[in-house]
C-alpha cells in the first residue's frame, strides 16, 4: 500500500476531554482537505460540525468512552442521539467489567441492544485489549461476530496500552469474514499505520498521521 493510501483508513480523531471547537474546526477541516475516512469526534460536537460540513465529511462518535461500565440503556440513548446529531459511526466501548467476570451474556446482550440502537449505522465495537487475557480476546471476538458488528477495534487510546500488530493477528484468527479491524492507540507515525494497514486493518484510529502524510507529501 502507497503511503498516501492510508488517508482513506484514517479516522481522524480529537477525542481529550478539553477539546474546544477551534481544535475541532482544526481537526475537521483537515479531514476534509486529506480525505480522511471520518472525523472521529466528542458526541457534544456532532450537530455543530454536521450543520457545518453538511456531506462533505462523514462523523464517528464514541459511546461508553473510555471505560465502558456504563449501563447498557444509557449506550443506546447515546447511539441513538449520536445518530441523530448526525453520526454515521459509533464505537462504543464493551463492558469490561462484565469481561473481567466472565459475564459473557451480559456483554453479548448489550452488544445486541447497541447493534440494533445503530439500525443501518456503523458499529465498532472497543475491547481494550490493554486489560484482556488472549482467552478474552478470543470470546470477543466471538461476541462480536455473533452481533453482527461491523468492526472489532483494539483501543480507546486512553488505556494503559494501545494497538499491537500481536492482536490485529489475533482477531483475524477468530472473528468472522464480515468483520473488519480497527487499530488505535499509540499509532503516531506513518511507519505505525502502514504497518497495520499492511497487517488488514480497514480502519486506524489517529490523530497524528494524517498531518504528517499531508506533510511530507504536501497535500
Amino acid at each position: 500500500m502507497e503511503e498516501k493510501e492510508i488517508l482513506k483508513l484514517i479516522d481522524h480523531t480529537l477525542l481529550q476531554a478539553d477539546a474546544t471547537w477551534e481544535g475541532i474546526v482544526a481537526l475537521c477541516d483537515e479531514a476534509v482537505k486529506y480525505g480522511t475516512a471520518t472525523v472521529c469526534i466528542p458526541a457534544t460536537y456532532l450537530k455543530r460540525v454536521h450543520d457545518k460540513y453538511g456531506d462533505s465529511l462523514k462523523l464517528c462518535t464514541v459511546i461508553g468512552f473510555p471505560l465502558g461500565y456504563n449501563c447498557a440503556a444509557s449506550k443506546v440513548v447515546e447511539a441513538k442521539e449520536s445518530i441523530k446529531d448526525g453520526a454515521e459511526e459509533i464505537d462504543t466501548v464493551v463492558n469490561i467489567t462484565d469481561v473481567k467476570n466472565h459475564r459473557y451474556d451480559e456483554v453479548r446482550k448489550e452488544l445486541q441492544m447497541i447493534r440494533e440502537a445503530c439500525g443501518d449505522k456503523l458499529l465498532k465495537v472497543i475491547i481494550e485489549t490493554c486489560y484482556l487475557t488472549e482467552e478474552e480476546k478470543i470470546e470477543l471476538c466471538k461476541i462480536v461476530t455473533e452481533v453482527k458488528a461491523d468492526y472489532i477495534k483494539t483501543s480507546t487510546g486512553f488505556g494503559s496500552a494501545g494497538a499491537t500488530l500481536a492482536d490485529i493477528e489475533l482477531f483475524k484468527k477468530h472473528i468472522g469474514p464480515d468483520v473488519k479491524i480497527k487499530a488505535a492507540g499509540g499509532i503516531r507515525t506513518i511507519e505505525d499505520a502502514l504497518a497495520y494497514a499492511e497487517a488488514g486493518c480497514s480502519r486506524i484510529g489517529s490523530s497524528k498521521v494524517a498531518p504528517l502524510i499531508a506533510a511530507k507529501y504536501n497535500l
